[in-house]
């Protein structure tokens, strides 16, 4: 097949949640687009992230509803997982998401191509597209935008690679459970992945290496969190770093050999689970050949307009570092939009970085800690509110956490941690209110429909404190 050579107004590495809506916009402004995508339509979070683990997280709480039945005068008898079931549940929920990308992309922008292979830079703005082993375009463009996201960062760990380990991906196509999972890794991904399977019936073992879990949140949050999954029957061997990993027999136990404070632990399940960060999906694109600059762990350099070292190429999403997010990379795309397409200056300085953990309770997240307050010098008191006394959390038999947050001397929200029932969504509330800048006298006073969990508003700053 002889090499086609492909003109166009914009290329779009990776069809993440940055990438696809860009290609629909900038079609929409009249310019031809093409979309390279080497894999699966729809990014990470489609395909591997958000979408899949949250669809099994719902299966593994029906299951945790159902045995708790009986406290809410229900009768019922012990729930029997049917993983592979819950599987294909996941599998039908992917697939119609991603069939509506490529619905998104093709019949309804004529001016969107979209190529399957592995795309790689031969010069500034000249890029080839490899496909079944050879070369089948060469595609130049003024405008090239990156999103092509990140993988399983897998550790130099003795004996690790010789091993039937697996990455989060792989664990979403399980097809029988676990006896008992050893996680290496207690950020999100372990901790949402840990919860799971728990629920589903696992035994779960979580080594890392930090004095406590999620080491990005302040103590008493994460110590919450621990506390909550070792009451469902999670293990936790904290401070300990992996230095060995074995497995006699290539479907035997593995077993992780970790040294802690206490001395030397060795971890043996039946299943390994590596969960321990993300390497970004840059060392195969040729990014030296159109000048293209990265940090030392190969995450791509971009300016807050998201312009990399090389002027008409832009990096969106994971890809370029710092909080790896679908939101995040979504609004990467906003910015890019109303830079190029609307004539406004927009930029990735000062937004907001709101999260969830969907264990449960979730833990939701908004604006500083008390850790980064401390850090920047920033003066706050804090409110804290235990879960229990809100009556709809009596009502529902959710009585587990706290709410925390941070006002500033002008008394504005700074920040807050709600780790409880519908914790998201309550920790966005709070974001719309710093969005508008109101006084926490304001929520403390507005009315509320009566019982919600909205009316813990009106209650937590009674517990505001000088710290």
């Amino acid at each position: 097949m002889a090499l086609q050579r492909i003109s166009c107004d914009a290329l779009i590495i990776g069809s993440g949640q940055a990438g696809n809506p860009l290609a629909g916009a900038l079609a929409d402004a009249g310019k031809k687009v093409v979309l390279v995508e080497r894999h699966l339509l729809g990014g990470s979070c489609i395909n591997f992230g958000c979408s899949p683990t949250k669809a099994l997280l719902t299966s593994a709480e029906r299951m945790q509803q159902i045995r708790n039945a009986a406290s809410y005068g229900v009768k019922g008898g012990s729930p029997q997982l049917d993983l592979a079931g819950a599987m294909d549940r996941k599998d039908a929920i992917i697939e119609k998401t991603r069939a509506g990308v490529q619905h998104n992309l093709t019949p309804e922008h004529p001016n969107i191509r979209v190529l399957h292979g592995h795309a790689a830079f031969t010069g500034a703005h000249t890029v080839e597209v490899m496909s079944g082993g050879t070369v089948q375009q060469e595609i130049t463009a003024p405008l090239i935008f990156i999103n092509t996201g990140t993988r399983a960062a897998i550790p130099e760990v003795e004996g690790l690679l010789t091993t039937s380990y697996l990455t989060p991906t792989q664990l979403l196509d399980l097809r029988e459970l676990p006896e008992h999972l050893v996680i290496l890794g207690g950020g999100y991904i372990g901790v949402e992945f840990g919860y799971m399977f728990r629920r589903f019936g696992s035994r779960v073992t979580v080594i890392d290496s930090g004095s406590h879990l999620l080491g990005h949140e302040d103590t008493d949050v994460s110590e919450a969190m621990q506390h909550m999954l070792e009451a469902t029957g999670i293990e936790f061997v904290l401070g300990a770093k992996a230095h060995r990993v074995s497995q006699p027999e290539k479907d035997g136990a593995i077993t992780v050999t970790a040294q802690a404070h206490t001395g030397q632990r060795r971890i043996k399940g039946t299943h390994l689970l590596v969960a321990t960060g993300r390497q970004p999906n840059t060392d195969d694109l040729g990014l030296s050949a159109a000048g293209i600059k990265t940090d030392d762990n190969g995450y791509i350099q971009v300016n807050s307009r998201l312009q990399t070292s090389a002027r008409g190429i832009y990096a969106l999403g994971d890809v370029h570092g710092g909080p790896q997010f679908t939101h995040i990379s979504y609004d990467d795309y906003r910015v890019v939009r109303n830079n190029l397409l609307l004539g406004q200056r927009r930029s990735t300085k000062n937004r907001p970085l709101p999260y969830v953990i969907f264990t449960h309770p979730q833990l939701g997240r908004i604006g500083l800690s008390e850790q980064q307050a401390r850090e920047q010098g920033i003066a706050y008191r804090v409110a804290k509110l235990p879960v229990k006394t809100i009556g709809r959390a009596r009502e529902t038999g959710q009585t587990t956490g706290f709410w925390k947050v941070l006002v500033d001397k002008n008394d504005r929200i700074l920040g807050a941690a709600i780790f409880c029932e519908q914790g998201g969504e309550i920790m966005a509330m709070f974001q719309l209110a710093m969005a508008g800048r109101l006084r926490y006298q304001q929520l403390q006073d507005m009315v509320f429909a009566h019982p919600t969990w909205a009316e813990g508003l009106n209650n937590v700053f009674r517990y505001l404190k000088q710290k």
